[in-house]
């Protein structure tokens, strides 16, 4: 199934990666609280997946140099293997201007360690030093978001608050 293809936007390709994670583990475990998660990079409109190598991080990488980009994590609870609430978060990302040089170095130094980010950086990393300015949850930047799903929970009375 392609959601390009569908037509849904980046935002509700997060949602629906997330619901899909959780279905699979609620179906085996129906009686357990279930989370899934997943996050989606947004460029001009278009969804782009994890880098498969250092090349296509670089390709990644060299494209959003100077330019700014979305990150929508989507989070998705499942109870009594149903669907009970869910939550997506956009946070915007501008990523400064940096020399090929220092793109290979980064590149060297942190790949595979990236590969499983979408855009070939983790800002939890020295990935965060590619970027002039972050506007958003920095949970959700990280790929959960985080203080909405824990308010949820707490409220439910599913953790202790």
């Amino acid at each position: 199934m392609s959601f390009e293809a569908e037509g849904l936007a980046p935002r509700d390709v997060a949602d629906a990666l997330a619901e899909a994670k959780a279905r699979k583990v609620a179906g085996s475990h129906p009686d357990a609280v279930v989370i899934g998660c997943d996050q989606v990079l947004d460029f001009r409109g278009r969804v782009w997946g994890k880098p498969e190598s250092s090349d296509a991080a670089r390709a990644q990488l060299t494209t959003l140099c100077g330019q700014r980009h979305a990150l929508h994590s989507a989070v998705v609870l499942y109870h009594n293997a149903e669907p009970v609430w869910r939550h997506a978060a956009e946070v915007r990302l501008t990523m400064r201007a940096f020399s090929e040089a220092y793109l290979d170095d980064y590149l060297t130094r942190n790949w595979p360690g990236v590969q499983d980010s979408v855009g070939g950086y983790k800002i939890e990393g020295e990935g965060l030093r590619l970027f002039s300015a972050i506007e958003g949850d920095h949970f959700a930047a990280l790929g959960v978001p985080l203080l909405p799903l824990l308010s949820y929970l707490s409220d439910r009375g599913f953790i202790a608050s």
